[in-house]
This record gives structure tokens, sequence and C-alpha cells, in this order.
């Protein structure tokens, strides 16, 4: 089992990922939300890459939809939620269709055509994530969704933490990359102390969202494993 990371959405080469299992991680925040949401019940989410396309997948049947994203961070006008993955809940999502878009979250997921298997992470579920791919016994390439097709210090960290899950008693070849973001977990298993420097985290903060990062941040506190496949996401469990 070979694992590689791709640095950004902007980067993603189809020899890379085909065949491949890709775990596809926007951790602030577009991968908290989609994973809040399908543990809290929605049917499925579909990710689109543009707000028209939102809206006009929603038009077919607006009352049981959710339209949900962002564009620069903040909530689209006209939309029910925004990107905060604390806006998913159960009393809002249960039995509904997510319909989201966001800046680079959906753009990474839809970019992954031509792979063996498509998993939605974060760190919110980080070890389950980690879990299941090792039992696919395939190659595994870890899509970070990045900043407006930048490299980002918070994508890159949760990575390494399900790189580091992966390989706890499990041998395994890691590119330099993958080893790269191994070391940056293992020397900072303090989140909150590494990503505070990266470029989005300020931009969230500046919002007063301080609330969704705590949240994004913590590990494994859900167990659900979204997959996308056919334009939708499930959970793979």
């Amino acid at each position: 089992m070979n694992i590689d990371v791709i640095i950004s959405a902007d980067h993603i080469k189809e020899s890379q990922i085909k065949d491949k299992v890709v775990v596809v991680i926007d951790m602030l925040r577009a991968t908290s939300v989609i994973t809040t949401a399908i543990a809290n019940g929605c049917n499925k989410v579909i990710p689109v890459l543009t707000v028209e396309d939102a809206f006009k997948l929603a038009s077919k049947d607006r009352n049981s939809v959710i339209l949900g994203g962002e564009r620069r961070a903040l909530k689209i006008d006209g939309f029910d939620l925004s990107n905060s993955p604390l806006e998913y809940t159960k009393e809002i999502v249960q039995n509904k269709d997510v319909i989201i878009t966001t800046t680079n979250g959906t753009k990474a997921i839809n970019g992954c055509k031509g792979a063996y298997k498509i998993y939605i992470g974060a760190m919110i579920n980080g070890r389950a994530v980690a879990q299941l791919v090792k039992k696919e016994n395939k190659d595994i390439v870890f899509l970070n969704a990045g900043t407006n097709g930048q490299f980002s210090m918070d994508d890159f960290i949760c990575a390494g933490y399900m790189i580091d899950c992966i390989t706890e008693n499990h041998e395994v070849q890691l590119t330099d990359i993958a080893k790269t973001a191994r070391y940056i977990y293992e020397n900072n298993k303090d989140i909150d102390s590494y990503i505070k420097e990266a470029r989005h985290y300020s931009v969230i903060k500046s919002l007063s969202l301080e609330s969704d990062l705590a949240y994004c941040m913590k590990k494994d506190i859900l167990s659900v494993v979204p997959e996308f496949k056919n334009g939708e996401i499930k959970n793979a469990l």
C-alpha cells in the first residue's frame, strides 16, 4: 500500500488518483460540514460547483432540501445555511437532502473522477476514515482542498493525522510529502497551536467563528465515513 498527498484541488492529476482510494480533506470547513450532516441523519449531500447549480437543483423540490455553503467564508444569499458545521443539526438536516457549494471543498470532491473510491475526511472523523481505507488495501491519496488553489496548513496536518492512524502497526510506503504530513502531525499534536498560523484560520477567526474552529479541530468525535459516488455523498459504513 502506497500513500501520497496532493496539496490542493488545483494540483490534481488524473494519473495520481486513477484507480486509487482518495480521501478529500477540507477541514475548515466543508468536509467537517459534510461529515456532520451525514452523522445527523441527512439523506445525502450533493456537492455542486456553482451557486447557480445549487439553486437549479434545489428548485426541483425546495421543501425537501437544505441549501448550504459559502463564498469568501460567508453565507450565500438565498441559502438556508452557511458553511458552519454547527448549523447542520439533526433537527434541521434529518431526512433532508443537503445541497452544498463551497469555494474549495466541493471543487476538490468533484475533481476526483477516475478514483477507485472517494471518501470525505476531517479531524472529526479521522480515525474512522483511516480504519476504513486501511481495509481497502489499495493505494491511497489524500487530497487537500487547499485555499484558492494554494497549500493549506490545516488540511495538511489533518492528512498527517490520518496517515499517522493508518501507519499504527501497519507497514505502508509513504511518498516524501506523505512522510512530511505525518511528521508535521507527530510534532504538533496540539492542532490549534499549529494551524493558528494558517491564512484560512485567520479568515474564519476574523469572522468571529471561533466555535467553528474549535469544533473542526476535535479528533474522532464522529464515526461516519461519507463516500462520494455518482454525484452524491452518503455514509459508507
